[in-house]
């Protein structure tokens, strides 16, 4: 069957895609200059010292022998133990892993919920002042760097106002109101520099529908521009449309690292960096391997989402 043949290929490609990422992701953080033990034992260690300590965490083994060990236990969510605390990576991630998704997903969402009309809005209004607005606004927004906007909003809402906390996190479970609160001035930053992103792309995909025959006759049998648009446009902008959400989603991660140091989130980008600064690799490893997993996941699920959108593609990619 053409769907199952379809579904078959995006999986081996999305399979291929992990292992290639996995690879590279062991290749560079084995690759990074000096030693694991020497920066944990400090400047005194001696020599011997060194080397039993690099003996004792397996880094004096081949990289073909550590690269198997550490792939085959990612593939039951074991993603190893910090050299530094011993403890498991992966118990280490999971509570920083839902900080980071939250933002990511609610930056996304205000971004498509404010992208969509706005972009809409500069389509249909190109050649008056209303699509001048959008447009121009659209354009500082994505001059405008995601740590700056931030800054503003807490000098503004947070110094000035008092209307919201300038930095840390609640757990949901621990207070829903605290928790929201927390989150609205990363959200709202991270969301500033995404949207203005996907207006454009918004505006570009609506004024081809405005050209189209069917959104012509829409209008000739007595459609309003914008339900006509919404009706009939949507669903044909939507492939141009999924293809820059998916793209943007790498974005937003890196995006989300910056935002977390200033807004002091316990998310994974501050873990990164943390273990960067700190050389434990099996952590660094661990993050980077699960947002290059996460990306590769949305874009094969976006490469699903073509062929829901335009049924003809599942026959043509497969």
């Amino acid at each position: 069957m053409p769907i199952l043949a379809f579904l078959g290929r995006r999986l081996a490609i999305f399979a291929l895609s992990l292992l290639g990422a996995s690879l590279l992701v062991f290749a560079v953080c084995s690759a990074l200059p000096g030693q694991v033990a020497e920066v944990m034992l400090g400047d005194g260690a001696t020599q011997a010292q060194i080397d039993a300590l690099t003996a004792e965490l397996g880094l004096n083994r081949p990289w073909t022998v550590r690269y198997f060990q550490w792939a085959g236990g990612m593939l039951h969510g074991d993603f190893g133990h910090s050299y530094f605390t011993r403890q498991s990576v992966t118990d280490l991630m999971a509570p920083r892993i839902a900080v980071t998704l939250w933002l990511v997903i609610f930056a996304l969402l205000l971004a498509i919920a404010v992208a969509l009309p706005v972009g809409m809005l500069a389509a249909m209004k190109r050649r008056s002042w209303q699509g001048f607005v959008a447009s121009a606004a659209s354009q500082l927004g994505m001059a405008v760097p995601a740590f700056w906007a931030a800054i503003v909003l807490v000098l503004v809402f947070a110094v000035g106002l008092r209307w919201l906390p300038a930095n840390g996190y609640v757990p949901l479970a621990v207070s829903p109101l605290e928790w929201a609160s927390h989150l609205v001035l990363p959200v709202v930053s991270l969301a500033i520099v995404q949207s203005a992103v996907l207006v454009r792309y918004v505006r570009s995909a609506f004024i081809e529908v405005l050209s189209e025959d069917y959104y012509r006759t829409a209008r000739a049998v007595g459609w309003r521009p914008f339900p006509a648009l919404l009706r009939h446009g949507l669903r044909n902008a939507a492939l141009s449309l999924v293809t820059v959400v998916g793209l943007q989603l790498s974005a937003v991660l890196v995006g989300a690292i910056v935002i977390e140091q200033v807004f002091a989130l316990p998310g994974l980008g501050s873990q990164l960096l943390t273990a960067v600064s700190q050389r434990d690799l099996m952590i660094v490893q661990g993050v980077v391997m699960f947002l290059a997993a996460s990306v590769l996941l949305i874009n094969f699920l976006v490469d699903l989402s073509y062929a829901w959108i335009d049924p003809r593609l599942r026959t043509e990619r497969a």
